[in-house]
């Protein structure tokens, strides 16, 4: 179990949102692109260190996230691009954000005695490479499997609920370590969590497709 088996009772709250922007005619695509955004002013924000407002900036990505669906079905606008944008943006988000704590220069690891330096640039490739990975293995299994059913315009996940941490996961622990001033942690925990989901998924295809 996972937040992500939680999101259909998430969009509840974000409704309110979405109702906002119904009525000032904004498109599904044009708040996956704001969403965007805020990701970049999130990442240039930790390239400087300033990890608590960067983090502020984060939460209103993941919140648009949520939006842009909701938009979407509210408005008929349901379209295959506009999910392989929203899954596009997602991924691109998540990887320049987790590189900007990187490129800030802060400690992760080397704060340990006996640690090198070194050791800070791997720790965040592992998360970058495993946060990509934790989803890359959905549209592996879609193409491999011929799985195509559509549940609100997307395809249905098969891996919904499967790991322990995704990508809601990822977003909570930057935007709350980051709040708290413990960014260093959220990178670490990064690391392991989306590593080890993403061998939970890859024993549990096993099971099932082997």
């Amino acid at each position: 179990m996972n937040i992500t088996a939680l999101r259909p009772r998430l969009h509840r709250y974000t409704e309110p949102i979405a109702t906002v922007f119904c009525r000032a005619g904004v498109s599904p695509n044009q708040i996956s692109l704001l969403s965007l955004t805020f990701g970049v002013l999130c990442a240039v924000c930790y390239v400087y260190r300033m990890f608590a407002i960067g983090s502020i900036f984060l939460l209103l990505s993941a919140i648009l996230d949520l939006v842009d669906g909701s938009v979407a079905r509210r408005t008929e606008k349901e379209t295959r691009f506009g999910a392989v944008f929203d899954w596009i943006v997602d991924k691109y988000v998540d990887a320049i954000v987790i590189l900007a704590i990187g490129l800030s220069g802060i400690a992760i690891l080397s704060r340990f005695n006996g640690i090198p330096a070194s050791a800070d640039c791997a720790i965040v490739a592992i998360a970058i490479i495993g946060s990509l990975m934790n989803t890359f293995i959905k549209p592996v299994v879609y193409a491999e499997t011929g799985y195509q059913e559509r549940v609100d315009g997307k395809i249905e996940d098969p891996l919904e609920g499967v790991g322990l941490f995704g990508r809601p996961e990822t977003i909570l622990v930057l935007v709350v370590c980051g709040i708290a001033g413990f960014i260093w942690i959220a990178v670490v925990l990064i690391a392991m969590g989306t590593n080890f989901s993403a061998i939970q998924r890859i024993i549990y295809l096993y099971k099932r497709l082997a």
